[in-house]
């Protein structure tokens, strides 16, 4: 993986879609969305590209993991973000598919994990998550999109957003996510990278008009596992 500050070279290029309050980009893996302890270059470094003629810089209004690649909404100024901030808390509002290549595969072609979720450490600054009767309740529903060469094609939407939900509540059932060092069997440095790509967003954010829904293409990194599951869509290069 290239380094953080070498993966956006032009952000406008990974614009997805625009409108008066909101902006989804199309995020590349390896680069994180805020500064983190050790520092270093995060997509905010990137976001003034974005102001289109707004005296501020837009901001995140949700997460993605650093290694996760795909649809990430920024609000366009404070009211804007304020509002996101709202959707992306209510439970089920805001309809999110992922896709992942999971190591083997569940057995049926579709259901639900319910396994709840609680830190692994209690010191704050840990992000490692593990399931825990105790924790927090988590909802993952999942479809099978292709099989092939042990691998397995997942659409996975969270009804609920826990910090690394879809990482873990994949290895808990068996079926751990392509390069993933945390939680599934990739090493620490050197693995294929996570296989991990928010696909699709839908936000229901006007009252009076349709959800938007934005996609985000397959990304680079995915595609030689997706053709091997059957995926001939035409973001295949």
């Amino acid at each position: 993986m290239p380094p953080a500050d070498a993966l956006v070279t032009d952000i406008g290029a990974r614009l997805l879609y625009r409108d008066a309050l909101v902006l989804v980009i199309d995020k590349p893996a390896g680069l994180p969305v805020h500064p983190g302890p050790k520092g270093g270059a995060t997509l905010t470094d990137h976001l003034d590209a974005l102001r289109f003629g707004l005296p501020r810089r837009p901001e995140a209004a949700h997460r993605l993991d650093r290694d996760t690649s795909g649809c990430l909404a920024l609000g366009r100024h404070a009211k804007a973000l304020a509002r996101l901030n709202r959707l992306f808390a209510a439970s089920g509002t805001v309809e999110k598919t992922y896709w992942a290549l999971v190591e083997g595969g569940p057995e049926t072609e579709a259901g639900e994990i319910a396994l709840s979720l609680a830190r692994r450490s209690d010191d704050p600054r840990s992000w490692w998550m593990k399931v825990d009767p105790a924790g927090d309740a988590a909802l993952t529903r999942f479809a099978v999109l292709g099989r092939g060469g042990g691998l397995t094609w997942l659409a996975l939407s969270p009804v609920t957003g826990r910090t690394h939900q879809l990482r873990v509540h994949c290895a808990a059932m068996g079926f751990p996510i392509l390069g993933d060092p945390i939680y599934g069997t990739a090493p620490r440095s050197g693995g294929p990278g996570l296989q991990l790509h928010a696909r699709a967003l839908t936000l229901p954010l006007y009252p009076k008009k349709a959800p938007i829904r934005v996609e985000a293409p397959a990304p680079g990194h995915m595609q030689a596992g997706l053709a091997v599951c059957g995926f001939r869509g035409p973001d295949l290069a």
